[in-house]
């Protein structure tokens, strides 16, 4: 989305996995580190994200950014916290 500043809509191929991750990384750590792993989790706004990657791009990235997290802190963002905020343990 040309709103997140990466350009990426300017290309002519969506981005990779790894370039998302680049991109997204410091501002999902940063965010992480305002909130603290136990408000936050990674979410998708598909199909309107669509227009700017795909899904598998997507969530591959959000993995590659997690890579060097504990178990426990990833299963939080991409389970635990979802779960526990939309009640649906």
């Amino acid at each position: 989305m040309a709103v997140n500043g990466a350009k990426f809509h300017e290309e002519p191929s969506p981005p990779t996995s790894v370039q998302l991750s680049e991109a997204w990384k410091p501002w999902i750590y940063e965010t992480i580190n305002m909130f603290s792993i136990n408000r936050c989790m990674f979410e998708s706004n598909f199909p309107v994200d669509k227009g700017s990657c795909s899904y598998g791009s997507l969530w591959n990235a959000f993995k590659i950014i997690s890579d060097d997290m504990s178990d426990e802190e990833k299963n939080k963002l991409f389970y635990k916290n979802a779960a526990k905020i939309y009640k649906i343990n």
